[in-house]
């Protein structure tokens, strides 16, 4: 049975909040500390969620449903970019790994807004170390995994979508 659009919207808002939940288990419960590459894919995943949250309670009609899923298709591609550039960096030799930077809190104090963005992204070596796996895969690398998928899903759920909206 194909869903109406709502209900679709609706799902990959579940799946934002679903994995920002895990993600501040993982910080508060389980003592992992983001780097300041995680907090970026964290920002990427509450734009992409905030986008199907607005999907949600909008319920457009027609093209207004390819703008929201174009809309959260790109804050996924962001978050995408984002952790697919940290397991990059999580790849490299120990070598070859950048230095260790200072905290994003103080990055933010000291520096504009577009250098911190421009620095965090060069990624250092917090974001190089792997802290945990599951099945091989690092969290950055499931988080990449996660945003591939709701890029995708924010494309098709207007296809699938019934017409008419409630």
């Amino acid at each position: 049975m194909i869903a109406n659009y709502r209900s679709l919207a609706f799902l990959g808002f579940l799946a934002c909040a679903v994995g920002m939940a895990f993600a501040l288990y993982l910080e508060h419960f389980r003592g992992y500390e983001p780097c300041p590459m995680c907090i970026f894919q964290r920002v990427a995943m509450i734009g992409a969620g905030l986008i199907f949250l607005a999907a949600t309670l909008h319920g457009p009609t027609g093209f207004g449903r390819w703008i929201y899923a174009l809309l959260a298709a790109t804050a996924s591609g962001i978050g995408a970019g984002i952790a697919a550039r940290h397991v990059w960096l999580q790849s490299l030799p120990e070598d070859q790994v950048p230095a260790c930077g200072p905290a994003l809190d103080y990055l933010m104090d000291m520096m504009p807004l577009m250098e911190v963005v421009q620095l965090v992204l060069s990624g250092d070596g917090n974001c190089a170390k792997i802290d945990a796996q599951w099945l091989g895969v690092s969290l950055p690398g499931w988080t990449l995994v996660a945003f591939v998928g709701l890029a995708l899903w924010a494309l098709i759920t207007p296809l699938f979508a019934r017409r008419p909206s409630w």
